[in-house]
Parts: structure tokens; sequence; C-alpha cells
């Protein structure tokens, strides 16, 4: 009998008062909060500035004076600090033969210990790190077993929200004697034409003793699920097989075709099949050239990335298949085509979905070494976990085509330690050791500072963090290394805000606790998207960007650390919620092949009659013209002399008279031939909701989503553009609203509810199939305008 996969889903019971006995089976639960994994405890809220606050002494002018500079929506103002308890009582069936218990856990935040039937059998601190635990010991076959786990989030451990709690999957897995071990199937195709391409799959198995009679069967099986090739290979006494493989016309992965293929390991005692695993991969090459820059598959092919924190907006820490394939789709229809982890190992579902898309991976390991940057940091693990983590990232997803480099660390402070080469090359040695077929690189900056960064010569490839005016420099100082944009940008835009005039903003504040959607305006380390733009497209040996970042995220309210109410980011092109911000348009129309033509501002502001509005377009065209109520204001092309701003994606009229009505632009292309149109209307009073969901069906599992963006409208339809009407949300069918999120960095509402208010007209609902069949309609109310109303079917 092959492996027997449980996935520990519902009936867990959570709390987070202490209880002194909750590991022990005895213990009555019943008043615990019932709840499904993966599970974020905090995202439910309440947000508080206390929560998890930062209180830094701040030197005064000449060290005289000192205040308290309080850091209050770092991590997102939620509750994620402190300690949980989950239990699950499971039934195991009784086993005619031995057999083996493994608990794989994909990640639990953090410092997780795990009992079993009241007994500690392991734990793992690290909580972006999968694990397994051997529970043989402790498993008692025919009866029911509880599983505890503790959880213990310190406070000051984090720059941004971690979540909390076991927040990704749990597996239990069932197991012959003899099986094969945790991410124990290695695959590299070490040799690849059009005509065949080679797979070398090294198998590692447990309990291999000299006379077990043990046969490892391989079969690879196409992209459409046919075996091509199996090959058999008997076992003495070795407890790792290595084997090499033929295909023939192997299909090859892309980002424009990403087919993969499957290896299916079959492990044989005495002639029946006792553990059977399928493990995807691709066939492709990657090459990066000092000069020349990236190549897949002998293609040149420029990164097109974004940074992303491991959080799903108002879903939290708890992953979801739908709602990250839901972010991948938007980044692709971006033209995005690559994801940097930022700054810690993914959920597994990441790598595989993107190499199921055709999108590139970098996987990160850690925001911190062994020194500090935070009081309770990763330094606290180092000495005993660092080698551990590592290796656990590189095992668990280096045979996902759509990893291309593992990355070490981001900004750490061993750049210029005295012992940071060597502590730098102890981890790449790690990398070179578990995969030798991918590089090792880093987020790194000031490499070209007057200080000498010892990190960089340790690293395959440079990754450089905000230095785009550096690039040459770099280039000549390490003519032999690799090197890319491993973040950029850090603009800042709160989506649907714009404030007078379009200009330049380093780290300005301002009362509303927003920032200005012109997308001007960048942290003080950082950039508007133009600059690099300009920097990539004069380099060539440049391989490439990584925006900070694809999507806001929990935490780090940049400009706003020190006021509150401020919990997540602004630098998403992107908003929490999923909706694009103008900033996306930009991107778009850098990357993609779509023809891309954006205008903004929206055109209603009352009281501004006869004033200077700057109107900007977003567009790929050759030349545009702006209209007002139909009368022209000029045409801008691209590379006119005296141009102000950096990019041919952005046009801008900087001082527009308003007057109600339309803004029209009209895109032109060779010989003047008019292209294309859009247009913004003024706005009336709010008259309606309307509702567009991504998706027509969902699956009946439970567990998958569809989102409905909900839009406050005029009479004519036209979106209001500052409308805040507060929105409820009904459903009936078998379907339930998961999360609500409008975009809003200051909103203190709970994510966990069927109300919220729109911000600048719009907000978005998370709907989650309850596990029938059957038709789902939704609708949204709020007081003073028309329903709105969708449907769409769970099958």
């Amino acid at each position: 009998m092959s492996r027997v996969v449980t996935r520990l889903r519902d009936e867990w019971k959570f709390t987070r008062t202490p209880v002194p006995d909750a590991l022990q089976p005895g213990l009555d639960d019943a008043s615990w909060e019932s709840v499904t994994v993966p599970h974020d405890w905090a995202i439910a809220g309440p947000f508080d500035k206390e929560n998890d606050l930062e209180r830094k002494v701040r030197k005064g002018q000449l060290d005289v004076e000192a205040s308290v500079q309080e850091i209050a929506g770092r991590t997102g103002g939620l509750p994620h600090t402190g300690e949980g308890w989950y239990r699950k009582w499971i039934e195991v069936p009784a086993a005619e033969t031995p057999k083996c218990y493994r608990l794989e856990c994909d990640g639990i935040m953090s410092h997780a210990v795990i009992y079993c039937n009241g007994k500690e059998a392991g734990g793992w601190p690290y909580g972006y790190s999968s694990f397994a635990l051997d529970l043989t010991g402790f498993i008692r076959p025919g009866e029911r077993n509880l599983i505890a786990v503790h959880v213990n989030n310190p406070a000051s451990s984090s720059r941004w929200y971690p979540g909390a709690g076991i927040y990704r999957n749990v597996l239990l897995v069932e197991l012959d004697p003899v099986h094969i071990k945790l991410w124990g199937v290695e695959i590299t195709t070490p040799e690849l034409s059009d005509a065949q391409g080679s797979v070398r799959v090294v198998t590692r198995l447990e309990a291999v003793t000299p006379d077990s009679e043990i046969t490892v069967r391989t079969t690879i099986l196409d992209p459409d699920g046919t075996p091509v090739v199996e090959e058999e290979y008997s076992i003495v006494t070795t407890s790792v097989v290595e084997q090499k493989l033929v295909v023939d016309s192997p299909r090859r992965w892309s980002l424009e075709t990403p087919a993969q293929y499957t290896v299916r390991s079959e492990v044989m005692v005495k002639g029946a099949v006792v553990d059977t695993l399928d493990n995807r991969f691709g066939f492709r090459t990657v090459r990066f050239d000092p000069n020349l820059g990236m190549f897949l598959n002998d293609k040149p092919v420029k990164m097109k990335g974004v940074c992303q924190h491991h959080d799903l907006g108002p879903l939290g820490a708890a992953v979801n298949t739908a709602a990250l394939r839901r972010q991948l789709e938007m980044l692709k229809e971006m033209g995005c085509n690559a994801i940097r982890t930022s700054h810690n190992p993914p959920a597994p579902e990441l790598p595989a979905l993107a190499s199921e898309m055709g999108m590139l991976v970098i996987d990160e390991a850690f925001d911190e070494w062994k020194y500090v940057k935070m009081i309770n940091g990763y330094h606290t693990l180092w000495d005993a976990w660092a080698e551990k983590d590592l290796r656990a990232m590189i095992k668990r997803d280096r045979n996902h085509p759509a990893v291309i480099m593992w990355s070490t660390g981001n900004e750490i402070s061993e750049q210029w330690k005295e012992d940071g080469a060597a502590i730098s090359q102890f981890l790449v040695d790690i990398c070179h050791d578990e995969d030798p077929t991918r590089p090792a690189t880093g987020g790194l900056n000031n490499v070209a500072a007057s200080r000498r960064n010892v990190v960089v010569p340790t690293v395959d490839i440079i990754g450089l963090n905000y230095q785009p005016q550096d690039y040459v420099h770099v280039h000549t100082l390490h003519p032999g290394k690799a090197i890319y944009g491993s973040e950029t940008a850090s603009t800042v835009s709160s989506r649907g805000e714009y404030y007078f005039p379009a200009v330049d903003e380093i780290h300005l504040k301002r009362d509303t606790l927003q920032v200005s959607s012109y997308d001007l305006s960048y942290a003080g380390w950082a950039t508007a998207p133009d600059v690099e733009f300009r920097a990539q497209d004069e380099c060539d040996f440049i391989m490439g960007e990584f925006v900070w970042t694809g999507f806001d995220y929990l935490g780090e309210p940049t400009p706003y650390a020190e006021e509150w109410p401020s919990r997540s980011s602004y630098f998403g092109i992107i908003d929490l919620g999923g909706i694009p911000k103008d900033r996306f348009y930009l991107y778009q129309a850098k990357w993609s092949d779509k023809p891309v033509l954006h205008l903004m501002p929206h055109w209603t502001w009352p009281g501004h009659e006869g004033k200077p509005v700057p109107v900007q377009c977003y567009t790929n065209y050759k030349e545009v013209e702006l209209f007002v109520n139909g009368k022209s204001l000029g045409r801008l092309s691209r590379y006119p002399k005296g141009r102000v701003l950096q990019s041919n994606y952005r046009f801008l009229w900087p001082a527009v008279p308003y007057e109600p009505g339309e803004i029209r632009v009209v895109a032109y292309g060779p010989k003047g031939v008019m292209m294309s149109e859009t247009c913004v209307h003024t706005a009336g009073e709010p008259a309606a909701i309307t509702l567009v969901a991504d998706r027509q069906t969902m699956a009946a599992d439970g567990e998958d989503m569809a989102f409905v963006t909900a839009r406050v409208v005029d009479k004519h339809g036209n979106l209001c553009p500052r409308a805040n009407n507060s929105i409820a949300f009904k459903i009936a069918g078998p379907a339930t609203v998961a999360a609500v999120c409008n975009g809003d960095a200051t909103s203190l509402e709970s994510f966990k509810s069927n109300r919220i208010k729109a911000f600048n007209g719009m907000c978005v609902a998370y709907l989650c199939s309850s596990g029938g069949p059957g038709d789902v309609i939704v609708s949204a109310s709020s007081e003073g305008v028309a329903e709105g109303v969708v449907g769409l079917r769970a099958d």
C-alpha cells in the first residue's frame, strides 16, 4: 500500500488564553474557538497602535536633546504577538503491518512546539520554514490521537506583518517503514537539446537494510500525463538511488509555454509497491551573462519582476491558493514575469503556481543573519538554525522550473562587518551543496559606496537594491558578475488620491495620511519608476528589476511610520484589496505587449472650477492628444525637446483648467492615424452600486474563492471618485464572505466582516465557497443608493 496523505484542515480548536495543560489529552477544550487551518489568529483584529508598538530613543540636534520615536504600524497594528494553542483529534486506523507517521508543516508562525498524545514531538522556530516531524513513536494506531501545537510570537521580531499561528497547510502522512524521505526526490536536467533531454533523478530512501529487496521504479509523464519513459533500479544496500533517463523531443518550460513533466517514483519491497510520490519539473536552460543579461532557453529575457511579502491582504498570512493565483494573474496581466519572495521562504504554493503559470521566482531565505536588525529577529536563531532553514527551503523548492536563483538574504548588516564574507560564504556554500544548478544571490545595498561591501565577492550574482545610478560603476567594479535590480523604485501612492501640483515628492507627509497617485512620490532611498526604466534601458547588462512591491501588504506604512492610523503599505502597484492603482498601467505600458491608454485623475473637482489640475496619461502609443469638453489642449509625443519627466510612457499636462464635463485622450500611431481613445467624466451624486465578479464559477470545495469588486456610481454609471458609502454584502447560496477590503491604508474596519466603507468609490468582497454546489447571488447595499447584484456558480 502506498502512502496515505491526510490534510489536517478542519475541526481544530484554538485559544489565546494561557492553558498549562493544553498539551494533555484529558483537557476539556469545548470552550475554545473552532478554526480551520490555514489560520491567522490576528487578522480579524482589532487594530490598535499598541499592538507591537516600537519605541526608540531618537537623539536631537547636537545630541543635546532626545525624544521617543513611536513606530505604530510597522507590523500592521494587529494582535499577532504572544502565545496561542491549537488542538486537533485525529483518527488513525489500526494497521496490520508496521507503519510510520510523518507530520508535514508548511509553516507555523512562530517558535512552534508540537505535542502528540501529551508528549513533545519536536518543533521549529522560524515561522517561514517548512518542516516535518516523525510521529511514529507517538501515534497510537486504532485510537484517537491528539495533536497539540504551541505557538509563541515575540514582539519586535519582524519589520512587517508576519501573521500568527498555523498559517500554512499541515499534513499527516502514513508511510511504510521503507519510504521516500521528505523532499527526497531531486530532479535535474543536465543535458538538453531539441532532440533529447536527460533527466537525473536522485531518490533518497528511509529504512533500507542489506536484505530489504527494494526496487525503485521511476516513470516520467509528459505534460499531458502520458508515460514516456520508465526505469527500474534494484537496490542492495544503498539508501540513495541515482538514475538517468532520456526523454525524446522534450517540450520546454518557458514563460509563454510553461510545460511541466512529472517524475513518478515508486518504491517496491519484494515486488509490492509501498510508496508512490509525484514531483513536477520542467526542461529549461537558464544562463546569466555578465555583459548580455539573462537567457532562458538561449533566448534573452529581461526580468520584469516585483517583490512580494507573503500576506494576502485581508486574508492575512493564511495561505489560500485561489487568492495567490489571483495575485499572479493580475501581475501577469500587468506584464510582470518574475517574483522575488521578500524576505523569506514563501508558501510552497507560490513556486508551484509560478511554475504552472510561467513566472520566474527568486527564493529568498532571510532578512537578518547573525547581526541584529530587530531585537527578537533571526539573529536569535542564527547559530542553531541558519543551515537547517536554508537547506529546508532549497530541498523543498529545487524541482520547480520557475525557481532560478537562491537569495541568501536582504540588506543584511554583515555587508560591512569583518566576518561578513565568511558568513555569506557559509550560506552560498550551502546553496551550491544542495543545488549546484542554480546561482546564489542577495539583495545588497550600497555596493558602490566608499565602504567595501565584503559580501559581493561571495555571491554568484549581484542583486542591487535602489542603485540605478550605480549600475555602470558596479559593472565596472565586478565585470565577471551578472547584475540585476533586486529591489527598485519604492514609489508610494494611495489609489484614487490626487494632490496638486504633480511634482516629485520625497517622503512627503500629509494630514490625510495618504499619498498622491501621480506616482511621483517615493521614499528617501528610492525613485520614481521612470528612473529605473531609463537605467534598465541604458544598461544592456542589467538582467531586470524587482519593484518594491507588486501588492500593498500589511505593515511598513512608509512614509507614515510614526502616524496612526496607518497600518499597511503604500508601495504596492496594486492595493491591499487587489484593485490596481494608476501605476499598474504605467508598468503595463512599459512591460507588456498590450496597447495601453490610461487617463488620470478623475474629473470631479467641485469648487475647483477654473483652477489648474494636472492631467496625466500612461500609454505605450507614440503620440497622444488631450481634449477637455472637445477642445484640444495639444499633443505630446515621445522624446520631445525639453521633456522634464524621464519616461516615454508618461505624458503630463501640468495645469489643465478644471471645468466639469469630460476629459478625453486620443492615441495616434504611425502617420498620425488614430489608434485608440479613452475618457473620464465628471461624476454626479452616488446613485447605485455595481458589482463585478472576477469569475463566473468557483469550485464547491469549501476553499476556492471569487473576488467581487463594488463600485459606487452615479446615475450614468460613472464612478463616484470620492464616495465612502458603507457597503454591506449579502450572500445567497453556498458561499460566505471570507473578507472585505477597500485598499485604504488608514482604515481600521475589520477585514472579517460583511461590511466596509468604500475608499474612493470602491471596495472588494472575498467570497469563499462553503462546500456545496449551487448558484451564488451576491448583493451589496448602502443607504440612499440602488443595490448591486451579481451571480456566479459553485460547482
